[in-house]
């Protein structure tokens, strides 16, 4: 099965994310940490829920650690939400798919 979500990177973050005509959603995860193994699945169905209306990334900090530390990334999962290149929201933790899209939603309009 295909990923529904864009697998952001240092290299491929501008041109994705910021420079996206939509709104997009980067989870900041990494492959040790338990509370984004729980968020993962998440990511996946909001990247089905969204396909063609808003980016969904998730970016390993490991392995991304300039990204990471340009938005202040301390701890994980970190969800941020951009908009026209400019981070308009962030959510800190293993949030419910419900909420994550109730945030997301906002910035759709």
């Amino acid at each position: 099965m295909s990923e529904k979500y864009l697998v952001a990177t240092d290299t491929n973050f501008k041109a994705e994310i910021l420079d996206s005509d939509k709104v997009a959603l980067v989870d900041f995860w990494a492959a040790w940490c338990g509370p984004c193994k729980m968020l993962g699945p998440v990511i996946e169905e909001l990247g089905g829920d969204y396909e063609g209306k808003a980016v969904i990334a998730k970016l390993n900090v490991d392995d991304n650690p300039n990204t990471a530390a340009k938005y202040g990334i301390r701890s994980i999962p970190s969800i941020l939400i951009f908009k026209n290149g400019q981070v308009v929201d962030q959510m800190l933790g293993a949030m419910p798919k419900n909420m994550i899209s109730k945030k997301l939603d906002e910035y759709l309009v």
